[in-house]
């Protein structure tokens, strides 16, 4: 039963709220825009670390993580991306591919809005955006977002807050 801790843009913005949230958790996975090496390596050496990069991430970042990520974690098939849009307007560079994997649950990042919803089309698939969990952007609140996956199912799933963005 791991507990996942979900993040996505950090921007190169760490700090004690996010780590002190992370430290129960078995993985720490980001939905891209990490911001810089630094932040990464640090979420590495905390956790076993899942990543995609995202649109202001370069250099050793593109190299280190993939675009996409698609991986299977107790029966469950998980697609991690950064611009991945929402179900009904998922990005169109991807759009057809969800359909043709069939992911289970779909998280993105990107708008710095957090939203969990179930797709219609797809009603086995899950759709998560943690929100943006750094000072950069035009989120108001940091946010991100925790979850146990149990027995094939994502149970315990929490929004957590973590304060103004400036």
């Amino acid at each position: 039963m791991p507990r996942i801790g979900l993040l996505s843009d950090t921007h190169g913005h760490l700090d004690d709220r996010i780590l002190h949230h992370l430290q129960d958790c078995d993985e720490i996975w980001h939905a891209g825009d990490i911001g810089n090496e630094e932040t990464a390596k640090t979420l590495e050496d905390l956790k076993p670390f899942r990543a995609v990069w995202g649109n202001i991430d370069g250099g050793k970042l593109r190299i280190w993580y993939r675009e996409n990520e698609l991986f299977v974690i107790d029966g469950i098939k998980i697609w991690l991306t950064h611009i991945g849009g929402y179900p009904g307007r998922y990005n169109p560079k991807i759009r057809s591919l969800i359909y043709e994997k069939k992911p289970d649950l779909f998280i993105c990042g990107h708008s710095h809005i957090v939203k969990i919803m179930r797709d219609k089309k797809t009603p086995n698939l899950l759709h998560i955006n943690p929100g943006a969990a750094g000072k950069t952007g035009i989120h108001k609140i940091r946010t991100m977002v925790k979850f146990d996956i149990t027995e094939g199912a994502i149970k315990d799933l929490k929004v957590i807050e973590l304060g103004k963005r400036a």
